[in-house]
């Protein structure tokens, strides 16, 4: 027996891929005086994408050997990210253009999948990559569509094409409060009487709780009180601003940042002073390019007009993950690793960033952190309705005559929510049910469309509310087709860790795609994923199949 036949490596040479030269000086050209520290992988990864349209073997090597790191810590990371495009030696690269189609849920209502496949066959494969991907955030633009770095609205395949033949691929920034604009209107001034002794972290962690402001990105837990928790613990302590909301028919916190988005950076420093932490780590979703290129250019205007002293502000990308909006899974991809949810305890608040305390907070609760203290705590208490504080973005889809954020009171009704503020539903449409908390919230009937929507008020149903990303649903579609869009989605997510959510959500997706509804294995399934699953992706995943048997038993009489 021969062994190494065939093989043209020199016994001289070391084993594995073999640094090329030119490789290693283009990487060094874009890292330029970058740290080489491994917490900046992804931010490398994206640098190299960026400027080639991939990631070659040849770079991830010479990207490797430029940061001390294995060949396969750096493939392992860059593969587990749907935005990174690995190209092996010998396949070909992708085409120069992609286009990426969301299949979401809302989209998918609005002929998505029909504009995808068009503009497939239509379209040189040579030249643009048309992709089908999960939700973009732009779920009141369905159907929405993403030419290279560039959202377009309501997409049809003239404008498709329109965009692609002008080369129009540029982010679209959207006219937004700039710092000086924001500074005239007495911006940043709540964040001086916190650095000079005025305000204490305890009166507004007070004020926070008085308020019932709470974590709005899903969880729901009160501010004030994750706030006591973290000033309390040893420093170093990190904030962490969670901006990955990729909760399918999920699009607020992006619509606030292309508004206003000095509301989030002076609630995110006050915050970070209040608990003593030593650096703000935001972290936004690769999917809002333009939202980046805002941050980018404020948090920069920040530090020019001196407003950002000792504790500064480091902007993180995503990569397309949407298990990175899990809150231990998005300190994991901070530090440059694959977004894994991490077992808990114990909780981030004691080991979080770094293994140390980490507050961590949602857009749109730091958004409020000035209102409430220059208005008073009593002033965004009494925007509720039906006892419930404060007021509530609403991100709303689907079937109704005007979608968009909503900012309507926390315990508003579906019916009211419908009526006051989206116009009703669409012409020829009858309200059929609604998903009040994106793909893992449950689906609820129209027959349950005056239950108030706050945190707590669906558990009952099998419901929550979650992110407060309402899709609404008429007589035209088809649940057990809504189901099965949102498990797809689930399947695609998963990360893959633990096996009662990876192999779960695939066996469920399966069955449904069969057309095989059987209520006792999918009760089984549900039960394995709900109690075994590590996060709330495989925990909640059944969720809109179970409120299809549950409050649609029409739909199989079909």
């Amino acid at each position: 027996m021969s062994f190494g036949k065939g093989l043209s490596r020199k016994p001289s040479q070391p084993k594995g891929r073999q640094l090329d030269d030119a490789a290693l000086s283009e990487v060094q050209a874009l890292l330029g005086n970058e740290a080489r520290r491994r917490d900046l992988l992804i931010e490398h990864l994206h640098k190299i994408q960026d400027a080639y349209g991939c990631l070659e073997a040849r770079h991830l090597k010479a990207l490797a050997e430029e940061m001390r790191l294995s060949q396969a810590e750096v493939y392992e990371v860059a593969s587990f990210y749907h935005h990174f495009d690995i190209v092996r030696e010998g396949e070909a690269r992708p085409a120069p253009l992609t286009i990426r189609v969301c299949d979401s849920i809302a989209c998918s209502l609005k002929g998505a999948d029909e504009l995808a496949t068009t503009l497939e066959n239509s379209l040189d494969p040579g030249r643009v990559r048309v992709q089908k991907v999960a939700c973009i955030g732009r779920c009141a633009g369905a159907p929405a569509i993403q030419i290279g770095k560039r959202a377009l609205d309501q997409a049809t395949e003239l404008s498709a094409r329109s965009a692609v033949f002008e080369g129009n691929t540029a982010p679209d920034i959207p006219d937004y409060v700039r710092l000086e604009a924001y500074r005239a209107d007495g911006g940043y001034g709540l964040l001086a009487r916190v650095r000079a002794g005025e305000l204490k972290a305890v009166e507004i962690a007070e004020n926070a709780l008085e308020a019932g402001l709470r974590g709005l990105g899903g969880a729901g837990f009160p501010t004030g009180t994750k706030w006591k928790i973290v000033h309390d613990l040893p420093g170093p302590k990190y904030l962490t601003v969670n901006g990955d909301e990729g909760e399918p028919g999920t699009f607020k916190d992006r619509v606030h940042l292309e508004r206003d988005p000095h509301r989030l950076l002076e609630g995110a420093l006050i915050a970070a002073h209040a608990i003593s932490a030593e650096r703000i780590y935001l972290y936004m979703r690769d999917e809002y390019p333009a939202v980046l290129d805002i941050l980018k250019a404020e948090i920069e205007a920040l530090r020019s007009a001196g407003i950002i002293t000792t504790i500064d502000i480091e902007l993180r990308r995503g990569a397309g993950a949407y298990i990175c909006g899990e809150e231990s899974a998005m300190i994991e991809s901070i530090e440059g690793k694959r977004g894994l949810p991490r077992h808990r305890p114990p909780f981030i608040a004691q080991v979080g960033l770094f293994g140390r305390p980490t507050l961590n907070h949602n857009v749109e609760t730091l958004f409020w952190m000035r209102d409430i203290v220059e208005k008073g705590p009593e002033w965004f208490a009494s925007k509720g309705r039906r006892d419930h504080k404060g007021f509530r973005s609403f991100s709303v889809s689907g079937r109704v005559k005007e979608p968009g954020v909503k900012l309507a009171p926390a315990g508003i009704t579906m019916n009211e929510l419908l009526q006051e503020f989206c116009g009703g539903m669409e012409d020829g449409h009858s309200f059929k049910g609604y998903l009040p908390g994106g793909a893992s919230g449950g689906i609820l009937p129209a027959s349950l469309a005056d239950e108030p929507l706050d945190f707590g008020t669906l558990d009952k149903h099998g419901c929550f509310i979650g992110s407060h990303a309402i899709v609404v649903f008429s007589d035209h579609d088809d649940m057990r087709d809504v189901a099965l869009n949102l498990m797809r989605f689930f399947k695609h997510e998963s990360c893959g860790q633990c096996t009662p959510c990876r192999s779960g959500t695939e066996k469920m997706e399966h069955l449904l795609a069969q057309g095989d509804w059987d209520q006792a294995k999918i009760a089984d399934l549900d039960a394995v994923m709900r109690s075994a699953s590590i996060c709330g992706l495989g925990q909640a995943a059944a969720n809109p199949v179970a409120s299809v048997l549950k409050f649609f038993p029409g739909e199989f009489e079909k």
